[in-house]
């Protein structure tokens, strides 16, 4: 009886190693066939996305022919000649023109004149040294207020040239 039964063992040994020889096969077999509709898949995005591709371009040369034909039939336009260009500004301020006898005067907007106006201000402090700036860096001791072109009051004019004592 115990060679029937070694005879088993090794008959369902080779039973086993027989299967697993013949599921490794299908399993590389399955991967392959996976591997290759993975590719097939990318092969049918890639060729979608040149569809697109080509089909936008088609859309757009469709419309420049429309354009085109409005262009001719409608509008009359024309692209530019090489005469048409300007080498500078001076000539494009040749086409300008004066106004005409029928135009109607130009609007204009009221203004007045806003004197200059001087502001006491506390000293300045250095940032740096935290003492008081000499007044004299500033010419008249006094930043003064002055009025632009435009007669809005601007923000005091100080020269930035100064320089601080002490801060060196």
């Amino acid at each position: 009886m115990n060679g029937l039964s070694r005879r088993r063992k090794i008959g369902w040994l080779v039973v086993l190693l027989a299967c697993s020889g013949l599921y490794s096969a299908l399993h590389l077999r399955v991967n392959a066939i996976k591997s290759e509709v993975r590719l097939a898949e990318r092969q049918i995005v890639a060729l979608e996305e040149e569809r697109l591709l080509l089909e936008t371009e088609f859309l757009t040369r469709a419309s420049q022919k429309q354009l085109d034909d409005w262009n001719e039939i409608e509008f009359g336009y024309q692209a530019p000649r090489p005469g048409q260009y300007l080498e500078n500004e001076r000539q494009l301020a040749a086409y300008g023109a004066g106004r005409g006898v029928d135009a109607p005067a130009p609007i204009r907007v009221a203004r007045s004149e806003v004197p200059e106006v001087d502001t006491d201000f506390e000293p300045m402090v250095s940032p740096l040294t935290g003492r008081p700036v000499d007044p004299a860096i500033f010419g008249s001791g006094r930043a003064t207020l002055t009025a632009d072109a435009g007669g809005s009051i601007g923000p005091a004019r100080i020269p930035l040239s100064a320089v601080i004592e002490g801060a060196e």
